[in-house]
């Protein structure tokens, strides 16, 4: 038991900062697993340390090495990554390390939550039991799911997912374990949600009579206060039903793509999981925030929001935070910012003109002039161009090369844009970063949107049944298309979807170049191409900026490339850490790693 002891103290260790108020006395390397059983905030804290792990970044990390942006920072790790320095010992996207602690901790608790003295009734004890072991089974199928979208990859020619722990591990523990094939750890993973799907409710909150007591603990004499301690309103936040489905619905979207095809999955699978989430949370269509595309800028909504509330437009997200760190990051120097995303041409390329059209098409009214004016709203409410006001007081930023502030392109400022381009999403112009006054504002990171299972559910329609048939799902991938960029745009009568509709091919395109809108900024795309497994002409598409010049009050537009992109055909897939494979014989490493 020693050895538990301390592989129990490590591993808690680090994520102590982060819970102290969880924990309470602090573990000591003395400390005996069993000793959480007199103690159930001591057990809670093992899940909270999962908690604190998610792999939900509330800044654009994953974007840098994209077509989507650059970093103004030599060192960025993204940076050098999309320039070929991605190794299996060099890997800034590896969750490896991160999700085994996770289940490691979950690992735990399951073996012991039996014997936790959770409540002084044995039937609240018992209703505490259900809800700590659904949460334990639904953070394991969910973090081995992390673990598939960065590691898994094919040896030979067979598609294999990861190792799959469903036992905590001592200095006793055989640490040499052969990875599961890709389908084999999908079915863990369904094992693992399906024991959770029986355990925890739909949603956290307080039911309001005896009557809607589940049967299953009205038979065991649960009354309508001990249910709502163990599953009430003040639960909110933590993982259920509702989002253990669309974590599933992620996967099985994954897993029908074609970098995974092999796994078995189908598109109409996914299609049906994904319509399932929708139906049962949101309505289907007619649930569509009106505001969702600009979730990060509804800053009224933001700033009273309660902690165990989430605006319409999401299903999980984070907790609230008080700061002014992606403002300090990405604002321009003009603003005291770092200006350290910026947005590439080939982003600002892809947003349609607010007629609905692309650029490319002569139907647009695309003026080249005047490359700014008339364009999608998204595009004005992502990224911060020439011209374009932003702060507290509603500053012009001027980006051209002859620009008498740092903000102009590629200044003698480390902070300077190196694409022509800011960032604006994501940051709030209610915020101040000057030292002398600077002030904070509310924010959240968006763990699950609705609007990512909607074009997900498009996607899988569109590939399973085509554009407008609905499958027996109540909607098309032309329904949910229209719907989003009706809110986007404004539009009713969008003359460029009607003219695609019947299209798959260009509907395939205008569902993923919407999820490229929608989601820029939020660490989506990286992955998306892959799973995409788009021509590796694309993956290696340059990353482009634009040269402005003024002159007579009038501007000229030269376009250039600012960071190549450099990866090779096997990097579709993520590899294993090189120092596991070194360790352990039987773990083999992804082909080209």
């Amino acid at each position: 038991m020693k050895s538990k002891n301390f592989i129990l103290a490590v591993m808690l260790g680090s994520a102590l900062v982060a819970c102290d108020d969880v924990f309470e006395p602090a573990i000591e390397n003395t400390m005996d697993i069993t000793s959480i059983h007199s103690d159930p905030s001591m057990a809670m804290g093992l899940l909270g340390n999962a908690y604190v792990l998610l792999p939900y970044d509330g800044t654009p990390n994953t974007d840098l090495a994209t077509d989507d942006a650059v970093s103004n920072i030599a060192s960025n790790s993204y940076r050098q990554m999309a320039g070929g320095s991605w190794t299996s010992n060099s890997n800034p996207v590896s969750r490896w390390r991160n999700c085994y602690h996770a289940i490691q901790y979950v690992n735990l608790l399951l073996e012991q939550c039996d014997d936790v003295a959770w409540a002084s009734t044995p039937t609240l004890n018992t209703l505490f039991n259900d809800q700590m072991k659904g949460s334990c089974y639904a953070m394991r199928g969910m973090y081995h799911f992390y673990l598939l979208q960065v590691h898994a990859g094919y040896v030979g020619s067979t598609l294999m997912g990861v190792p799959y722990h469903t036992a905590s591990e001592d200095a006793t523990s055989n640490f040499n374990q052969a990875r599961l094939t890709y389908a084999q750890t999908i079915a863990k993973i369904n094992e693992d949600f399906d024991m959770a799907l029986s355990l925890l409710p739909d949603h956290f909150g307080d039911i309001n009579s005896e009557d809607q007591v589940p049967a299953k603990y009205k038979s065991i004499g649960a009354t309508m206060s001990e249910y709502n301690r163990a599953f009430g309103s003040h639960h909110k936040g933590k993982i259920d039903a509702a989002i253990i489905g669309a974590i599933r619905a992620q996967m099985d979207l994954m897993s029908a793509s074609p970098a995974y095809a092999e796994s078995g999955v189908t598109y109409a699978q996914a299609a049906k999981s994904l319509a399932d989430v929708l139906k049962s949370t949101v309505g289907g269509i007619a649930g569509l925030d009106p505001t969702g595309h600009t979730w990060f800028a509804n800053t009224a909504d933001i700033d009273k929001l309660a902690s165990d509330a989430n605006p319409k437009e999401i299903l999980w997200r984070s907790g609230n935070a008080q700061n002014n760190d992606i403002e300090m990051d990405n604002f321009p120097p003009s603003l005291f910012g770092k200006g350290r995303v910026n947005p590439t041409q080939n982003l600002v390329d892809a947003y349609p003109m607010a007629n609905g059209y692309p650029i490319t098409d002569a139907k647009s009214g695309y003026d080249p002039k005047n490359p700014y004016v008339g364009r999608d709203p998204r595009f004005y409410a992502a990224i911060l161009y020439n011209g374009a006001k932003q702060g507290v007081q509603d500053t012009e930023i001027d980006m051209t090369v002859n620009s008498t502030t740092k903000d102009g392109l590629n200044k003698e400022n480390e902070y300077s844009t190196r694409t022509g381009y800011y960032l604006r999403k994501l940051t709030r112009a209610d915020v101040n970063c000057n030292s002398s006054n600077a002030t904070t504002q509310k924010r959240y990171t968006p763990r699950i949107r609705f609007t990512e299972l909607f074009l997900g559910y498009a996607e899988a329609a569109n590939e399973a049944y085509g554009p407008t048939a609905d499958g027996g799902n109540g909607m098309s991938a032309y329904d949910v298309i229209k719907a989003i960029r009706n809110r986007a745009l404004g539009i009713e009568n969008d003359e460029y979807l009607e003219s695609i509709k019947d299209n798959k091919d260009a509907m395939r395109e205008l569902i993923r170049n919407e999820r490229r809108l929608e989601f820029a900024f939020e660490n989506k795309r990286f992955w998306d191409l892959r799973r995409w497994k788009v021509d590796l002409s694309k993956l290696n598409e340059p990353a482009r900026g634009v040269k402005i010049t003024a002159a007579n009050g009038e501007y000229t537009y030269e376009y250039f490339d600012v960071d190549s992109r450099d990866f090779a055909d096997y990097q579709y897939y993520g590899p294993i850490p090189y120092g596991e494979c070194q360790k352990f014989s039987a773990l083999e490493q992804n082909q080209g790693w």
